[in-house]
């Protein structure tokens, strides 16, 4: 095997794109699938995104989860289709022409054509196809573009009208009006879900208003409202019952007005201190009848029935005036209660004076085509000048506003067709605990509740670009006819040609009435593109027309993932179509991820220009740095992430460099071991690893397949922000521990038989790791195995991608628990001996005398005896001393209260109990580290409250001392020449090593190194040199050669002045 030669440095962007190019050419993706064909299928919904805007942090995040989900189903032995999906139709679309056309309402629409404006959005539902391929391909992620869907595609229109055709013969669509959240900017209305999107804290005017009694005209009602452009359309006030009302008289004024008792605060500042007379006190149901003057003589006419005193319990006494001026068309509760004290009778005889983009009709003409907002201005002035604005200020609160047109949202009566949702609850809940949630509490507080709570859904919008609602109805709408397939609408109309069933093709379409009705016409409506995405699972596949048996062998799917803000919107609508159609959820198991901010935890804004564009860190740092940047943050648990570069750019540092360090290092010491050696390594996978006698062989096997039996267990629950730590953990431990505490070994220092033993361990990890990372980090995973296989025997299956590969099964025959367990507490002795020489600001390269390692526990004194001369080495000390005579180093012992739990748990009781800890007694102590249990102050608390903290009499100015639960190391910092002299040397040895890796030079090089010595106080560099030249030797492999003079005609590779402790010398390095 020809080894390769590993750089140095490495740009990990320029790494990945030579892994796309390699993808490409193998075709790597759908080779992956090819070979996956016979096996379990693994169902997998992608949510379609619209193709008008750029992808963003929140699809990489959604996309980076999908894909890692993905590929360890696939790995793990399931045929996985992966169908990239578009969402074409809808208020995004025509928002967007809406703009660049200038059309501001349906007249313009209807002066262009609808075939026209529907070309136009037909031409830029792909405008960013492209770069969503690019970015999504460039962040890794492998999904089927070629054989994708498009909502539009015919036969995706078609199996959502078979869908909607089969809730309309369950006698679950239906025809009715409502107040409704309503869309000016858009010209429709929106869903529940879609009216909960996009809230604002805004300024409205907030005004009071006058109402002069008919009986009194010098006695006026007053009503307050922050919608001023509804007063036009007042038809009564409403007051409580059963709450206190009274009758004032203004002593600055004079006038007399009547509100409730409680607010007067919406009058006076501060009512106590203000001039006013109480005159008279009601009960709300006392003034239940008596008339007043309208505002306005717009709707005069309704005199009698209208312009009158209702009562309801709605109205609250903490806002307003206590009295609610009704507007019927613009308020659900107002509609209710007129509707109650018959105001007014049906929808046909609300007074809703609005066009549909929310401009004044002639019906309140002193307002005509003046928008809604617009004219709140115009009305406050008028009303002042007529004498009836009694109060005018302003008020900040949060207000719905479009999702898409960002224009704010009103109430509004309007006619409309609605799915069926209230009399399913109870199946939808039954449904929903089917279904598998990560995190839980999304689906129990979020989902769980949203829909027992659910109201019907209303799916029409009246707009041009989507999948028209298959209704021919007769024009009294007592004749409905839907439509459920392309073939049937050919039957019922005639026209056999249409294949586009968008609705200029076939709005002109009419169907025979079998009343003698004449002819049915369809309903203008289009479908919520909600209920497009809702109909995802069967559009996808043209179910029923086509792939009727792949469909019901795969559904419910079992994995979907998005984001949060979805539980009100494609989860809901998935969920309750599939009730509908099957009483079934529409998948097992769900991701739901939070949602990504700026660093300073606002939106991310493009005009802000808060957040760097994803183009540009991708090729700065790498995909794989990103994705593992995401999926280890909270985002993964649903929670919120402030995206930060500089967390990316931690991954390279404390992640991908490691990682690739220990790959550079496997290949270097195989090139050093053959040129010194001769030793030609090959990776034996029938090499029996349990027999080795090196304790550290044993523990990172251990490690390594105990961690894929955790991975595997974690992943089929699907809990990534479990999985990605455990991983990253093993770098980390292959990097910093095993690698570091083996280099002499692995150096071959120990002669070749045990070199190619530790080799063989070190490949496994590494060769392991690759395959275990790969659905996590593509690129490097892939990169990485490409030169590690060379070192496999072939076999006759295609190994030319570790994405090809199956994800290891656990060897459980190298589980060692003990030694896991010894080698932790190992980790543990020297983290708290590296803390103490930080404290000390004692480098570990210079040596001290001892290490004492306290512990009562036999078991654990063992587990570290076993380790001595690693912790040893590690920690440059000359003794290790491993003792549990806890009297005899004057060790005492304290308890510690975790403050939030003790808060949590005890509220105010905590303080009784912080304050008896210092009281307690050390053999209670050690009785709570045998039980996990004590009483204190009469409570009983636990390891969840309570930990032990070990302290050491810090008098003597040698020791120093650090502590946890289990142990306490104590560590002699005083030194002596001898220890100052080595811990010297083993600086400059330092400095050789780093001016070796700076010239890029490789274990094999052979070097010459000069030392010259410019600046020595009190020659104590000279001195080292010479008493600690066996050191240098035996770390180095030959002398630095003092003297200033190099060989003749020697090729100079670096040279570099360095300092160790005050000296300077200049180092160069010479060819040999």
């Amino acid at each position: 095997m020809e080894i390769p030669e590993i750089p140095t440095n490495i740009s990990f962007p320029e790494e990945e794109h030579k892994i796309l190019k390699f993808w490409k050419e193998i075709d790597a993706f759908q080779t992956s699938v090819k070979l996956s064909e016979g096996r379990k299928p693994f169902a997998f919904y992608d949510g379609p995104p619209f193709a008008t805007g750029l992808p963003h942090y929140g699809h990489l995040l959604a996309g980076t989860i999908k894909d890692v989900v993905t590929r360890y189903a696939h790995s793990t032995g399931h045929y996985v289709e992966r169908r990239n999906g578009w969402d074409t139709h809808g208020l995004p679309v025509e928002h967007e022409i809406d703009k660049a056309l200038g059309i501001k309402g349906a007249a313009d629409v209807e002066a262009m054509g609808i075939a026209t404006y529907n070309a136009h959005c037909r031409s830029i539902v792909m405008k960013y196809a492209a770069e969503w391929e690019t970015t999504i391909t460039r962040m890794g992620r492998w999904i089927d573009f070629e054989n994708d869907y498009k909502t539009l595609d015919p036969s995706f229109m078609e199996s959502v009208w078979w869908v909607f055709k089969q809730l309309f013969e369950k006698d679950q669509i239906y025809r009715g009006f409502r107040i409704m959240s309503y869309s000016t900017g858009c010209s429709t209305v929106l869903s529940n879900m879609e009216a909960n999107m996009n809230y604002k804290d805004v300024t409205d005017p907030a005004v009071v208003v006058s109402f002069p009694l008919v009986s009194d005209p010098s006695t006026s009602f007053l009503a307050w409202t922050t919608t001023p452009w509804t007063l036009p359309s007042n038809l009564a006030l409403c007051v409580h019952p059963d709450l206190k009302y009274i009758k004032i008289k203004d002593g600055e004024t004079g006038s007399v007005w009547i509100l409730m008792d409680s607010r007067l605060d919406i009058l006076y500042k501060d009512p106590k201190k203000a001039k006013y007379t109480v005159l008279e006190t009601y009960k709300g149901s006392d003034l239940e009848g008596l008339e007043y003057e309208p505002l306005f003589n717009f709707f005069a006419d309704r005199k009698g029935r209208a312009f009158k005193v209702i009562s309801d319990t709605y109205v609250t006494s903490d806002g307003g005036t206590g009295i609610v001026h009704q507007a019927p068309a613009f308020g659900e509760d107002d509609h209710r209660v007129c509707m109650k004290y018959e105001i007014v009778k049906g929808f046909d005889d609300l007074p809703c004076p609005l066009d549909s983009d929310g401009k004044f009709t002639e019906e309140v003409s002193d307002y005509k085509g003046m928008y809604i907002k617009d004219a709140d201005k115009v009305i406050q002035k008028d009303l002042k000048a007529r004498h009836r604005l009694i109060r005018q200020t302003q008020y900040t609160h949060s207000y719905p506003f479009c999702w898409r047109s960002e224009t704010p949202l009103i109430n509004r009566a309007v006619p409309a067709w609605f799915v069926r949702v209230t009399p399913i609850v109870d199946k939808l809940l039954n449904n929903i605990d089917k279904t598998y949630w990560v995190p839980d509490n999304v689906k129990e507080k979020r989902f769980r509740h949203w829909c027992a709570n659910a109201r019907d859904w209303n799916i029409d919008r009246s707009r041009y670009w989507g999948t028209p609602i298959p209704l021919w109805v007769s024009d009294d709408f007592e004749e409905i006819v839907a439509i459920g397939s392309i073939a049937e609408l050919h039957e019922l109309t005639g026209d056999t040609s249409i294949t586009d069933i968008h609705r200029e093709h076939i709005d002109h379409l009419t169907i025979p009435s079998r009343q003698g009705k004449g002819v049915l016409k369809r309903i203008p409506a289009v479908f919520d593109c909600w209920f497009e995405s809702g109909s995802m699972p069967y559009a996808s596949q043209h179910y029923p027309f086509e792939n009727k048996e792949k469909f019901e062998a795969s559904f419910p799917a079992d994995f979907i993932a998005e984001g949060i803000d979805q539980t009100r919107g494609w989860f809901y609508t998935l969920m309750v179509l599939s009730t509908h159609l099957f009483d079934e959820p529409a998948w097992k198991n769900i991701i739901v991820n939070g949602l990504i901010q700026a660093s300073d935890g606002k939106k991310m804004s493009k005009k802000l220009k808060n957040y760097p564009d994803p183009t540009v860190l991708l090729e700065q740092y790498g995909a794989d740095a990103l994705r593992i940047y995401m999926i280890t943050s909270p985002a993964v648990r649903a929670e919120q992430l402030k995206f930060r570069e500089e967390g990316v750019k931690e991954v390279i540092t404390r992640v991908m460099l490691p990682w690739y360090n220990s790959y550079r290092f496997f290949f270097a010491q195989l090139a050093l071991l053959k040129k010194e050696q001769n030793l030609d390594f090959v990776y034996n996978p029938h090499l029996d690893m349990t027999k080795s006698s090196n304790v550290m062989d044993k523990w990172i096997l251990a490690s390594t397949q105990s961690l894929i039996e955790f991975v595997r267990q974690e992943m089929t629950a699907y809990r990534l922000y479990t999985v990605t730590p455990r991983l990253l953990t093993l770098i980390d431990t292959l990097t910093n521990w095993y690698i570091r505490f083996n280099r002499k070994r692995l150096k071959g220092e120990n002669g070749p038989e045990d070199a190619s033993r530790a080799l063989n361990v070190l490949f496994e990890v590494l060769y392991t790791l690759s395959i275990l990372m790969s659905p996590f980090t593509p690129f490097m995973a892939e990169t990485m195995y490409q030169n590690l296989q060379k070192c496999v025997p072939q076999t006759a299956e295609d190994t030319r991608s570790v994405h090809f590969m199956m994800y290891p099964e656990p060897k459980k025959e190298y589980f060692n628990v003990e030694i896991e367990r010894a080698v932790s507490r190992m980790q543990s002795v020297i983290e708290l001996g590296r803390t103490i020489r930080d404290q000390k600001t004692l480098s570990l390269k210079t040596p001290c005398r001892e290490l004492i390692i306290i512990n009562p526990d036999p078991q654990y004194l063992a587990d570290i005896k076993s380790l001595e001369s690693y912790i040893q080495e590690e920690m440059n000390v000359r003794t290790v001393t491993v003792t549990s005579e806890e009297e005899k180093y004057g060790v005492n012992y304290k308890l510690v209260g975790d403050v939030r739990a003790l808060g949590l748990k005890y509220k105010k009781e905590a303080s009784k109990i912080r304050n008896a800890l210092p009281n307690v007694e050390k053999a209670d102590i050690q009785k709570f580290l045998a039980s996990g249990k004590i009483t204190i102050a009469g409570f009983d608390l636990t390891t969840d409250e309570l930990s032990v903290a070990r302290t050491f009499d810090q008098s003597h100015p040698n020791y120093h001392s650090l502590g946890t639960n289990e142990v306490l190391v104590i560590l002699d910092v005083a030194l002596d020449q001898g220890l100052i002299e080595e811990g010297w040397a083993r600086e400059v040895i330092n400095r050789v090593q780093r001016l070796r890796k700076k010239a890029g030079l490789q274990p094999t090089d052979d070097v010459i190194y000069y030392a010259k010595l410019t600046e020595d106080p009190e020659k104590a560099l000279a001195n080292v040199l010479t008493t600690q030249a066996e050191l240098l030797n035996r770390y180095l492999k030959q002398d630095i050669i003092t003297s200033s003079t190099k060989n003749t005609g020697a090729e100079l590779i670096i040279e570099e002045e360095q300092e160790v402790n005050g000296s300077k010398f200049l180092l160069s390095l010479v060819k040999a």
